[in-house]
């Protein structure tokens, strides 16, 4: 789609007017104004993606539209069902997700309505005495919004997953991994002083695809060498995998020389994120910081396409920038990408180990 931007104008315009207006985050009521990408316009546009994790540059672009798209429906706007060659995505179907979840049923709060979603509303229908025809009505709805919450004492989804990592034991033996390392072919990436973000997270990939290996985890790279795939195609992959992890690796690059350091993010949009990728997300960046030296940039919730479309725990690490002089000098060096490889097996072995055995942070050793 073409982007829509401050100055644009026209129906495409007109129609993120009228959704930002419905969200109470613009005042549409001056007809000549309408159709018209002006000020206002734009810090709406901001502020709705600071909301949903997106990158707040006030620029209308494919995954914001999207966005845009999923946040005009409210749950009980339309009938629900499966469509597995065009699956409904919008904000009923994570109210949806998120109050089965509430309720006691094991499904994603991703927005999509999948094969899972599917399958939880059956069973919710089938414990409510309806019709178990996997399509969410007014009948649903009415007997959705009679329940109380059946988990209790925190976010029942993270008590849920990690009552599952607790139950799969410490051991990395017979694990399943993605990793993602960005870009590659003719998209390098982050390109300073002949420098290509797409070869440092190869390398940084494989490296970190050995150490998995001597601890018995199966893994698998999204890419080739000298290929590259869409965000799209990398979750396809992870999901068809059945991965219990997914890594995805790149560094970063900014207008500005003084912008450095290390941020880890996972999918976490609205109300709705991934309890286990949090947690590894908080785990990564704490042992990259520790054994890194490189500056601390937190963790943050996102709504990027990888993240939202991967069924399983995703981070996404931005290992240094390559904009600034004192970062790309460490990652560069091979001994540097070694530590950051170790840096991120420790943290997903620290995922599976119970609290009462979890070393300290830049404590734990594993195998070369």
């Amino acid at each position: 789609m073409q982007l829509l931007r401050f100055g644009s104008r026209g129906p495409a315009v007109a129609e993120v007017r009228t959704i930002l207006a419905g969200l109470g985050l613009l005042d549409n009521a001056e007809p000549t104004t309408a159709d018209v990408f002006d000020t206002e316009c734009e810090i709406a546009v901001r502020s709705f993606q600071q909301r949903r994790g997106l990158d707040a540059d006030g620029i209308v672009g494919v995954e914001t539209y999207r966005a845009l798209s999923s946040a005009k429906w409210r749950l009980g706007d339309r009938v629900l069902s499966l469509n597995a060659s065009a699956p409904l995505v919008g904000d009923d179907v994570s109210a949806l997700q998120t109050q089965l979840m509430e309720i006691g049923y094991r499904l994603r709060a991703d927005g999509v309505f999948g094969a899972t979603t599917e399958l939880a509303l059956r069973d919710f229908q089938r414990d409510l005495g309806l019709v178990p025809d996997g399509s969410f009505g007014p009948n649903s709805l009415r007997g959705l919004s009679q329940l109380k919450r059946r988990v209790v004492g925190g976010r029942p989804q993270l008590l849920r997953d990690m009552a599952a990592v607790a139950e799969a034991g410490p051991n990395l033996l017979g694990r399943r991994i993605v990793i993602d390392p960005a870009h590659g072919g003719e998209d390098a990436g982050a390109l300073v002083d002949g420098v290509a973000e797409a070869d440092l997270v190869w390398d940084l990939a494989n490296r970190l695809q050995g150490r998995l290996s001597a601890v018995g985890v199966t893994s698998w790279l999204t890419r080739g060498a000298a290929n590259s795939a869409t965000f799209e195609e990398r979750a396809r992959f992870a999901n068809e995998q059945r991965a219990d992890l997914v890594i995805s690796l790149h560094v970063d690059a900014s207008a500005s020389p003084r912008a450095n350091g290390v941020a880890t993010f996972y999918w976490g949009s609205g109300e709705t994120s991934s309890s286990l990728g949090e947690r590894l997300a908080d785990l990564v960046q704490r042992e990259i910081v520790a054994r890194t030296g490189l500056l601390d940039d937190h963790t943050h919730g996102k709504g990027w396409e990888l993240l939202r479309l991967t069924r399983m725990p995703t981070v996404w690490v931005e290992a240094g920038y390559l904009t600034n002089v004192p970062d790309r000098a460490k990652l560069v060096e091979p001994l540097f990408r070694d530590v950051l490889a170790e840096a991120i097996l420790v943290a997903v072995q620290r995922l599976y180990l119970p609290k009462e055995s979890d070393p300290p942070t830049g404590a734990l050793r594993m195998p070369a």
